[in-house]
């Protein structure tokens, strides 16, 4: 598994790093390396905990494709050139990424891509199917993401602004004079949206504890109280972010980490009824597969002794747009590709975000834990419950 790349279009060339376009949560920005791949950067203590991973966790987290190095530069007209490059090597008993050696294809004239503010413009608009899903300009504000004079969150139908938040504050990280010339390493993950037409996201915080071991008392402090605050202590799980496609408007309804914050466990059991809810219609048809497959994660999770997945998340995907199994005339243009076995009813379970992961022989972080994760269990099961009411109609 390590050191496994991903076919990349032209042995040896950079590869352009876009957006990801459905990004629901986290402040890390993730990129979008091929159709099936995503990339974000690269932490140690999540690198060994994919090194590391459980056999049985395996159908649960996204495959790791390995790592690749990218470099970005900005020209004196402000343009972007973002590389990416496959990596060779693995960081070996390296305690700081600057000391690693790693390999990197040479930056030749030809192999590299510039990104103008214009082009990035249209790849949001390209990689997302259908209209007026995603804003396109890169040019809107970190307030919109605040709520309003009454302290409500507007609903905002039209596009996810969450991603391109990300994306953006990344690239000013990046693009600072101190990291101007720096490659940077990204690990390269399996994109698990990437058969979903219009993939509906639920992006859960999983546990009673978000902080890492290595976490400062100042960290410590301010999540603990992110928690008291909102449903992580009471449910053990909050939101941090979501997408629902909406059939009747053919937009989606996003909502982000603030507004899941504010949530009391009744609002946290609403938005979940949200989440199944594809505007004129509720998937109630959903609830048993996701159900199944949560019982299935929760069996997996009472057996790792040691793993504490501090600050992760769990999403629940399906797709919004159903598919019927009905034969179309032969010169019918179908505007996006179908998926893969077309199933209504099909659902995905996923775990994500390991940076603050750790368990017994990590080399990242030695602190031991005995038993499994008692309040990651305990906030899969009260999703289960809450979800389980859903279905009786309660």
């Amino acid at each position: 598994m390590v050191g496994q790349s991903p076919l990349s279009p032209g042995e040896g060339r950079a590869v352009l790093l876009e957006p990801f376009v459905h990004q629901v949560g986290g402040h890390t920005s993730m990129l979008r390396y091929d159709e099936h791949t995503v990339c974000k950067p690269l932490v140690l203590q999540e690198l060994s905990f994919y090194e590391s991973l459980p056999l049985a966790m395996r159908q649960f987290t996204p495959q790791y494709k390995g790592i690749v190095s990218v470099h970005l530069k900005k020209d004196s007209l402000g343009n972007l050139t973002l590389m990416a490059s496959p990596s060779l090597g693995q960081p070996e008993g390296c305690g700081r990424l600057d000391k690693c050696k790693w390999t990197a294809s040479a930056n030749t004239e030809h192999g590299l891509l510039k990104w103008s503010h214009t082009q990035v413009t249209k790849t949001f608009r390209d990689s997302c199917p259908g209209k007026l899903l995603l804003r396109t300009d890169l040019q809107y504000h970190t307030d919109s993401l605040l709520e309003d004079a009454n302290g409500n969150q507007p609903e905002r139908k039209s596009y996810n602004p969450w991603g391109l938040h990300c994306h953006r504050q990344h690239l000013n990280r990046m693009s600072s004079k101190p990291n101007e010339n720096k490659l940077h390493q990204f690990l390269l993950l399996e994109n698990v949206v990437s058969k979903y037409s219009y993939p509906c996201i639920l992006d859960l915080k999983m546990g009673t504890r978000q902080h890492g071991d290595d976490a400062s008392e100042e960290k410590k402090a301010r999540h603990i109280k992110k928690c008291e605050q909102s449903t992580s202590a009471s449910l053990g799980v909050r939101i941090c972010g979501m997408q629902v496609y909406q059939a009747d408007t053919g937009h989606f309804l996003c909502k982000d980490k603030y507004y899941g914050r504010k949530l009391s466990p009744e609002g946290f059991r609403q938005t979940l009824r949200q989440f199944l809810c594809r505007g004129n219609q509720l998937r109630l048809e959903l609830l048993e597969p996701i159900i199944l497959r949560l019982k299935a994660l929760l069996s997996v999770i009472r057996k790792q002794s040691s793993y504490r997945f501090y600050s992760s998340s769990l999403l629940i995907i399906y797709d919004g747009q159903e598919h019927k199994e009905s034969v179309a005339p032969s010169d019918h243009h179908f505007p996006f590709p179908k998926t893969h076995g077309v199933n209504p009813s099909r659902v995905d379970v996923r775990m994500i975000d390991f940076a603050h992961t750790t368990f017994k022989g990590s080399k990242s972080n030695p602190t031991p834990h005995d038993g499994p994760d008692h309040g990651y269990i305990f906030g899969l099961e009260n999703l289960i419950k809450i979800l389980q009411s859903l279905s009786e109609g309660k």
